[in-house]
């Protein structure tokens, strides 16, 4: 008698109790990750709107944002403490700044860049979960997915420098909607809190980085040959003025700066 064969496809089943079982068991992860996967939803739905209003999609985006941001919170800090020391924790937690952010541009008129930072978090933490879960369903799952998610995990570097560029970039376009009509008077002050926080963050060096960059590209810019003086002089006065209302970064342990490979938020 000749043993039965086994079907090679079968052995690479997509293994759903595994997954089912992980999800009861991280269901907070994993509504993070849903709702990461939602926000990158609405904010195409927002640049191309094919579903309903784009106002709608951009609103949502931002309430997305702030749902995600508060897990995360939760996640790290545990139940709310009302004193001074939960407060400084809270403070300095990458959540709690874009929390804060969603709520800035709560009562802003739309802008798409606003969208950018939000969606390119989105796209690096769900890509990282994604991993996750394919991992459970199956080691050999899926490899297009994977090939993707590499991709995003091969660009997280520029993703998270692009995050931060604007971010600062948003500093003068809260000036500029102010101008406009489109934003409240406090809405630049607000937000120069929020770029507060993000440059003495502990575990995001990455507007400390972007601003380093930008200056080191307007001084090199501004002491050209061929620069004119006029805009030479803007330049400068641009990077002193920057340097008087930045704050001291946190300078965290060297142990600790070796381990801080996760990205933030």
């Amino acid at each position: 008698m000749t043993e039965p064969t086994t079907n090679p496809g079968l052995q690479r089943r997509l293994n759903f109790n595994a997954l089912k079982h992980h999800v009861l068991s991280n269901r907070v992860d994993c509504v993070l990750w849903l709702t990461r996967v939602f926000a990158i939803l609405f904010s195409l739905f927002y640049l191309i709107p094919i579903f309903g209003n784009s106002y709608n999609y951009y609103y949502k985006v931002l309430i997305a944002n702030a749902a995600i941001s508060a897990l995360r919170l939760h996640q790290r800090l545990g139940t709310v403490q009302l004193n001074r020391e939960f407060f400084m924790r809270l403070l300095t937690e990458d959540s709690c700044h874009y929390l804060f952010y969603s709520l800035i541009f709560l009562y802003v008129a739309p802008a798409t860049v606003v969208l950018i930072p939000i969606f390119l978090f989105s796209v690096l933490h769900a890509a990282s979960y994604s991993l996750t879960l394919l991992d459970t369903l199956g080691q050999n799952s899926l490899w297009g997915a994977r090939l993707g998610i590499s991709v995003v995990e091969f660009q997280s570097l520029y993703i998270l420098k692009s995050a931060a560029f604007v971010e600062i970039f948003l500093m003068p376009y809260t000036v500029i909607l102010v101008m406009m009509g489109k934003a409240s008077l406090l809405t630049p002050f607000i937000y120069y809190q929020f770029l507060f926080q993000r440059y003495t963050s502990r575990r995001n060096p990455y507007s400390r980085l972007m601003f380093r960059e930008l200056r080191v590209v307007f001084e090199n810019t501004a002491n050209k040959a061929n620069m004119p003086g006029i805009v030479s002089k803007l330049l400068l006065f641009v990077v002193n003025f920057t340097l008087k209302l930045a704050p001291q970064p946190y300078q965290m342990p060297y142990g600790q700066q070796q381990q801080q490979d996760q990205p933030p938020q």
